[in-house]
């Protein structure tokens, strides 16, 4: 019986040994990237503090990094000069931003749950009709928005700011997201129980939406806490105006004094600064939850 010649097997070439110098750079060179993206993304903020609490007279003088002499008049500049309109202005913003943060959230809340669980006719269509809506610039609409709160009535008012934001394609689209991941067990035994649609929404998804919620709620605050074009548009009065756009002010004014300019938009970046880190952990629990699954 003839025994075949077996050839000797090449050194298998190990992956370590071939790209050692990898594994020996690739960590450090991640967190460099990741420092000095961090670097790039707080030193504006950083600087806005700094320049912000420092006099007129020491504006452009050494250290840049840190603000030698130290004042607050800047602060006290920006509230005692338009004192009968800044608490105002900051009332608007308030009150615009969580009146939309519950509206809002509550529904695109309903929205999404119709669109995950409930069987109509024209679901689909009518789903990714919505999702187009996501890819048009905001400016498209601008003109089309303003016509319909002018007919309607509501310019120069806040109901303007209110009204066309009480819902948004991309909460309802996160929330179906999310509803889609949901167990259907829980609804099922609420409908054994006899429970309906509205009752299973309400006593028992709602709660245990609760992150998503909130995180949707985050967004809606931020960004209407933020927004500066439409109510530029839609509002005349100075007492109608929001923080961001009362603050436009101060550039018009104080052109050249960064300082007092710096120091309005520190009371336009605080608020969302201490609503991310008290809400931290629902935010990114609430991003985690949200899957793009489709279905």
């Amino acid at each position: 019986m003839a025994v075949e010649a077996i050839a000797p097997a090449k050194p298998a070439v190990r992956y370590r040994d071939e790209f050692a110098w990898w594994d020996r750079v690739k960590k450090p060179l991640f967190y460099g990237v990741l420092v000095g993206w961090s670097v790039i993304a707080v030193a504006p903020f950083y600087l806005t503090v700094v320049y912000s609490l420092k006099p007129l007279t020491h504006l452009y003088e050494p250290p840049f990094l840190c603000p030698v002499p130290f004042t607050l008049e800047n602060y006290l500049k920006v509230v005692t000069e338009f004192r009968h309109l800044f608490p105002r202005w900051l009332f608007n913003s308030a009150f615009v931003a969580g009146l939309l943060a519950v509206v809002r959230t509550l529904f695109c809340a309903m929205g999404g749950y119709a669109f995950a669980r409930l069987r109509f006719p024209g679901r689909d269509l009518l789903f990714w009709s919505m999702l187009v809506t996501m890819m048009i610039p905001g400016q498209v609409t601008l003109i089309p928005n303003f016509l319909i709160v002018r007919q309607m009535r509501l310019l120069d008012s806040l109901a303007a700011l209110i009204v066309p934001g009480i819902a948004g394609a991309f909460g309802v689209f996160m929330m179906t997201q999310f509803y889609k991941n949901l167990p259907r067990e829980l609804e099922e035994a609420a409908m054994i129980d006899g429970a309906g649609w509205f009752t299973i929404f309400f006593r028992i998804v709602l709660p245990i939406s609760r992150p998503a919620l909130l995180t949707l709620a985050l967004f809606t605050f931020q960004g209407e806490w933020n927004a500066f074009m439409w109510p530029l548009i839609v509002l005349n009065s100075p007492e109608k105006f929001t923080l961001p756009l009362g603050l436009s002010w101060f550039k018009g004014e104080y052109y050249t004094v960064y300082s007092v300019v710096l120091a309005g938009s520190m009371f336009n970046s605080v608020p969302i600064l201490l609503l991310f880190f008290l809400f931290q952990g629902y935010f990114t629990r609430g991003i985690a939850l949200t899957g793009l699954r489709e279905g």
